[in-house]
């Protein structure tokens, strides 16, 4: 299958706070905005796109009418010190604080208000064990 495009939708409760958190601190725009469903694009990144849905919405099966949980949304990026300081300073909830992983990572976890957690990463070389596991393609420059 040859998808066009591939985004994840969050089912919240509360859409406008939701899209609010996302465009002040994640660069998103609203690219369709309705009150109970919204479109973000990444400003700087369009191929980077979020939906956020009313969580009881009727176009969403009776069954499945909750709200997301337990999901990580992970945003790459160029410096992950910068943008920690920048959420820090922004009073975000930090549930992970920032540590360089033997994995191939630098990061930290925050968390939208709705408890979604967001792991923002920077790739780095993996410890050699770890680079073993990679593809070659996947590894991080310099690993």
């Amino acid at each position: 299958m040859k998808t066009t495009s591939y985004y994840p939708v969050i089912m919240v409760a509360d859409v406008a706070k939701t899209v609010a958190f996302f465009t002040q601190h994640f660069g998103f725009v609203p690219r369709f905005e309705s009150d109970w469903y919204v479109h973000l694009q990444s400003e700087l990144v369009p191929s980077t796109n979020l939906a956020v849905l009313q969580f009881d919405h009727p176009t969403v099966p009776k069954p499945a009418q909750a709200k997301t949980q337990g999901l990580i949304l992970n945003f790459e990026v160029e410096d992950v010190d910068a943008q920690y300081g920048r959420l820090k300073e922004a009073g975000l909830p930090l549930l992970l604080d920032i540590k360089s992983e033997d994995f191939g990572q630098r990061h930290f976890i925050t968390a939208d208000p709705n408890g979604i957690m967001i792991d923002v990463i920077q790739p780095i070389p993996p410890s050699a064990e770890f680079a073993a596991q990679y593809d070659e393609s996947a590894l991080p420059q310099g690993g």
